[in-house]
């Protein structure tokens, strides 16, 4: 059965829509729709973060036109839900680096995990251009983080450009 639902972000000026894969105490996996019926990659949300989620009219016809597209609703390949800390470290495993988000809605952060202090993520941020920038300047609470995203359209072309240029 497919169930496509809206999620409020505490902090957040916009919803955020996904197709629900699954979920624990302390996750949803999701596959994002970012407008109408496109699919672009997965998102995690913190539970803590949603500050309301509903499934309406809207939301119906959506999960309908998917189901008519086929879309699957399989979880990534090796993934199990974990506390953020290594749903992160999973990601990187994964893919090479990790995205997220924090309480700020208009800000992707890209990167690698430099260190963890205390409860704090130091990050090696991944720019646009595929360059890296070791020991960004802002240290991370690991709590305030909200979504993370992978595989979608995005993120790949930042994975590529970086791989692109470590090779170079």
């Amino acid at each position: 059965m497919y169930q496509v639902e809206t999620y409020e972000i505490e902090g957040w000026e916009d919803a955020e829509t996904g197709l629900l894969i699954a979920e624990n105490d302390e996750w949803v996996l999701v596959k994002h729709i970012p407008v109408d019926f496109v699919i672009d990659g997965y998102r995690l949300y913190k539970k803590e973060y949603i500050t309301r989620r509903a499934a309406v009219k809207k939301e119906s016809q959506i999960a309908k036109v998917l189901e008519l597209k086929g879309i699957t609703l399989e979880q990534p390949n090796n993934f199990e839900f974990a506390d953020t800390l290594h749903l992160l470290k999973w990601c990187e495993q994964e893919f090479g680096l990790f995205e997220f988000q924090d309480e700020d809605d208009s800000e992707l952060f890209y990167g690698k995990i430099n260190a963890i202090e205390d409860n704090l993520l130091v990050i090696d941020m991944i720019h646009s251009d595929g360059t890296i920038e070791p020991e960004y300047e802002y240290d991370f609470d690991i709590n305030e983080i909200r979504v993370i995203t992978f595989l979608t359209d995005y993120f790949i072309s930042i994975q590529l450009l970086m791989n692109y240029v470590q090779n170079q």
